[in-house]
């Protein structure tokens, strides 16, 4: 008879199933708990009462409730850093579409990755642990959407800046600081037309030209 160990597998998977899932319900009944309650009163309690798990069973899964936000934010960044990769142009795209279109794709991405609920991405952002594991993930995004923003603004013939990576960086951290600062913000916002006003504000600078420096 055969001894393949494959035929263990069946029975390991439910078991794999079964814990992402438990993961799963404990980081949605987080988010929940967070934006309820705050990050300093999202006790674990709270997290495993909602998540309808024991509080031992969440320990099996993380720590404490650092290591769930961490979690929390780690999955916002990446999924934010998918869209962005997914809308980015082709060669063909870079010469055929405006810088405004691009931008326009470009801006709409990041602003669907913050639709999340204002107050937890309030606990998120301003409250969260500053993990080594977090900050690395952060400046890495970062360094992503500059490479993207960097290989836009040298190979469309609509850009008029006076130094690309200065330029780069601007666009990257104006789009992030603003799109957080708005829709984290209090208060419901107009997103048509928020989104309206930052590309046309963007398109304005990239196309523009390079300012004056004589007085």
């Amino acid at each position: 008879m055969s001894s393949d160990r494959r035929g263990l597998q069946p029975r390991k998977q439910p078991r794999q199933i079964r814990a992402e899932l438990t993961r799963q319900r404990i980081l949605d009944a987080a988010a929940h708990v967070f934006a309820e309650y705050g990050y300093a009163a999202g006790t674990t309690n709270r997290i495993a009462e909602r998540a309808r798990v024991s509080i031992g069973s969440l320990y099996q899964y993380y720590p404490n409730k650092d290591a769930i936000l961490v979690e929390l934010l780690i999955r916002h960044l990446d999924a934010g850093m998918a869209a962005i990769e997914a809308a980015q142009p082709d060669r063909d795209g870079l010469r055929t579409q405006s810088v405004e279109s691009i931008l326009r794709s470009y801006v709409g991405n990041v602003v669907e990755s913050h639709r999340d609920d204002p107050q937890l991405l309030r606990v998120m952002m301003e409250q969260g642990p500053r993990a080594p594991e977090l900050l690395e993930r952060v400046a890495r995004n970062e360094m992503r959407s500059i490479a993207y923003a960097q290989r836009l603004l040298r190979n469309h013939p609509e850009v008029r800046v006076a130094d690309v990576d200065i330029a780069a960086r601007l666009v990257v951290s104006t789009v992030e600081m603003v799109v957080h600062k708005v829709m984290a913000g209090p208060g419901d916002v107009d997103r048509a037309r928020f989104e309206d006003e930052l590309v046309t504000m963007l398109t304005r600078y990239l196309t523009g030209g390079p300012a004056s420096s004589e007085a």
